[in-house]
């Protein structure tokens, strides 16, 4: 709220989706199929994250498979919480000439919780009815003209989109407790993104310690996170 990371009584200026996205990262270990992207701290960031980090994200491909995955590292000499949004965007339609509304994204099972809402960047307060039925979320334009879909009570931890005579994209994300699904209707594309934290609601005052859905890490510790998407070609 407001555009600020408020810690230990002191504001830090920091816009939305957070600060990584507009660094320059470092490429290594560049193959024919996988390649490094790194970013450490800097004043640049400290002046809106004040902690010392690592982050590396790993893409590799093996077959008809992309992996992703993303190591976050604490340098600093006291803990922090962070949270990390993947932000994957799918053609949509997944081939020219097959109808947008004849897509859908299948979850394994049932997903009758709860979805969240933003209004202005921030959640509502209140949630609101899941547009799943029978572990489908069918896909229209009308879908988005709330902004995203926030599953924040997630049991599954994958997802199949697809549509009939189209390739099927399967997602994996196993370290992820969160999805949101996004589209700037009308566009060309849908957003299946895998979470780990989310926009704070409109009702959050607190420290930026205490805002729900982050991840910890105490000085020196890292986490790994991982997801995947899958080409299965359609059957003939």
């Amino acid at each position: 709220p407001g555009g600020v990371l408020r810690y230990q009584g002191v504001s830090y200026p920091i816009g939305q989706h957070g600060f990584a996205r507009d660094q320059r990262f470092a490429a290594s270990d560049l193959s024919s199929r996988s390649v490094l992207f790194s970013l450490v701290d800097s004043p640049r960031t400290r002046a809106q994250f004040p902690f010392r980090f690592r982050l590396e994200v790993l893409y590799s491909v093996t077959d008809a498979t992309l992996s992703v995955t993303t190591t976050v590292t604490n340098t600093d000499s006291m803990p922090f919480a962070a949270s990390l949004g993947e932000h994957p965007a799918f053609s949509w339609p997944l081939v020219p000439g097959i109808a947008r509304n004849a897509h859908v994204i299948e979850f394994p099972i049932p997903e009758p919780a709860p979805i969240r809402r933003i209004v202005d960047g921030l959640a509502l307060v209140e949630a609101q009815q899941t547009p799943v039925v029978d572990r489908t979320l069918a896909l229209t334009d009308s879908l988005f003209a709330a902004d995203a879909i926030i599953f924040d009570q997630l049991t599954s931890r994958s997802v199949r989109y697809s549509a009939p005579g189209a390739p099927v994209i399967v997602l994996d994300f196993p370290d992820f407790p969160l999805l949101g699904v996004w589209s700037k209707a009308p566009g060309e594309f849908v957003c299946i993104e895998p979470w780990f934290g989310m926009t704070a609601a409109q009702d959050f005052s607190g420290e930026y310690l205490k805002k729900p859905h982050q991840f910890v890490l105490d000085p020196n510790e890292c986490r790994k996170f991982t997801y995947s998407i899958t080409i299965q070609q359609p059957n003939p």
